[in-house]
């Protein structure tokens, strides 16, 4: 269900993509990558049906990226020990932060908070039912 919410908002996201495709390639850029977690960036007008997302090639264009009438997007998910030590068990987190630029950025964003908030849950739901049956499979 989330795959399909995703591809709806942006088109040209094959149906066969993983999470971890997803937030690896355009229009998303890699800010932060490790071991345990994966931090990327998204800008442009995200509450539009078309494909308004700008590619950025560095890390340096995220930072500096403030166009009147669109929003930036960190979007982090990471992996840690379950009782903040290295023992038995894992906990799977994920985070997102959005900033919008302009009266037209911040109107935007405003068109698009109720989809969110429908939504969020799936956030969780699938991506803890994908890792699980990817550690299933190791």
């Amino acid at each position: 269900m989330l795959g399909r919410l995703v591809r709806w908002r942006i088109p040209g996201v094959p149906a066969q993509a993983t999470f971890e495709d997803l937030f690896r390639h355009p229009p998303f850029i890699v800010l932060d990558d490790d071991k345990n977690a994966l931090v990327s960036g998204l800008v442009g007008r995200i509450w539009t049906l078309r494909r308004d997302y700008p590619v950025l090639e560095n890390l340096e264009e995220f930072r500096d990226w403030s166009k009147s009438g669109t929003a930036k997007v960190v979007f982090a998910h990471w992996v840690e020990a379950a009782d903040g030590t290295d023992s038995e068990g894992s906990l799977l987190r994920s985070e997102a932060r959005v900033k919008s630029y302009g009266s037209r950025g911040r109107i935007g964003l405003a068109s698009v908070r109720p989809l969110i908030s429908r939504f969020q849950q799936l956030v969780a739901n699938d991506a803890l039912a994908a890792a699980v049956r990817a550690a299933e499979r190791r």
